[in-house]
């Protein structure tokens, strides 16, 4: 597709899955705009397209300078959800490409997903479902079930109080647990607005009975959970990670749950995704997995839908996206969103 037959592209490559589904194509159209979805079999052939786009909708391709600098039309980049590791932000603000996400995507799903892997952890549910498909069917049998806890009255500690683990205090409050958060982003003032206590990352970690991973991947928070703050964790409890599976160092989380350090954990994210063959966490029954679908449901989707739909729109019209990430774009002499490409 060349630049003169389509000069206001919005193209998705990423084929596996199709964030137009719902989108409100008119809206778009209205505003210049064209959809292309597109299954790329390759990096060069995903360049190649972008090259010709004025708006790119990605999700879990990665976004380097590479790539953004060969986007010579783009307006701008649209995450579909709320983390942007995977865009090089500093690249797309120097070439004056506008990168927006979607921010308050799928809070009430992920907030559900954390209680759910708490509970299915906290219960053994997965292990007693194995234990009734193979026909044992033993109530209080210490070995298979005991120890084992009520999740009324313990405390919950969460590491990042953004718009989800705010959702997550919300729910959680109603079943009885005792809050406590770590976030040097947030002030003792808006986290008492919530009804959770501040307090320093060590104290969480020492003092929380199940702790829950709400962070951004960043540099700083990458590994965040390794071996050190894990011998901080209160022996026997257990490990929620809905964020991003980077933030956790797996090794050392290996050597705390065959230890006994660690009850158990419930990972919604890996290191690696998509995970491809044997995982040493798939042999332990005290660790309850799935597949990075925390953020699910139909609700979400129409709602990311909509998102993508008014976001892209704004920026086909020459406005800023209402969740512009990088702000500083506002300020370069290269901004691309008031020139004619």
């Amino acid at each position: 597709m060349s630049n003169d037959a389509n000069p206001r592209l919005v193209l998705w490559t990423e084929g596996d899955f199709d964030p137009f589904h719902g989108i409100d194509v008119p809206m778009i159209e209205k505003a210049g705009g064209t959809l292309r979805l597109v299954k790329v079999r390759g990096e060069e052939e995903r360049a190649r397209l972008a090259s010709d786009a004025a708006v790119l909708v990605a999700g879990w391709i990665p976004l380097p300078r590479t790539l953004l600098e060969r986007m010579n039309r783009a307006v701008g980049v649209i995450r579909t959800g709320i983390g942007v590791d995977t865009v090089d932000l500093a690249a797309a603000t120097e070439l004056g490409i506008c990168v927006a996400n979607v921010p308050d995507f799928c809070q009430e799903e992920v907030a559900e997903h954390t209680l759910a892997l708490i509970f299915a952890v906290a219960r053994k549910i997965v292990h007693a479902d194995r234990m009734v498909r193979e026909g044992k069917w033993h109530r209080w049998s210490a070995q298979d079930m005991l120890p084992m806890h009520r999740v009324n009255g313990q405390t919950l500690g969460l590491i990042g109080l953004g718009n989800i683990a705010r959702t997550v205090a919300r729910k959680a409050r109603a079943l009885g647990l005792k809050l406590v958060a770590y976030d040097p982003f947030v002030t003792p003032e808006a986290a008492a607005s919530v009804d959770v206590r501040l307090a320093e990352l060590g104290e969480v970690l020492s003092s929380a009975d199940i702790v829950s991973l709400h962070v951004p991947l960043t540099p700083k928070t990458r590994h965040l959970i390794n071996r050190e703050t894990l011998s901080q964790m209160k022996r026997g409890a257990i490990l929620i990670n809905t964020s991003r599976g980077q933030v956790v160092d797996e090794k050392a989380l290996l050597t705390a749950l065959q230890s006994g350090q660690l009850t158990g954990a419930g990972l919604d994210v890996l290191e690696k995704e998509p995970q491809k063959g044997p995982h040493p966490f798939f042999e332990l029954e005290n660790v309850v997995l799935t597949s990075h679908y925390a953020s699910c449901s139909l609700e979400a989707n129409a709602h990311m839908s909509l998102q993508i739909s008014q976001q892209t729109s704004a920026m086909l019209r020459g406005e800023f996206p209402h969740h512009l990430v990088n702000q500083d774009v506002k300020e370069t002499p290269q901004l691309r969103l008031r020139k004619k490409m």
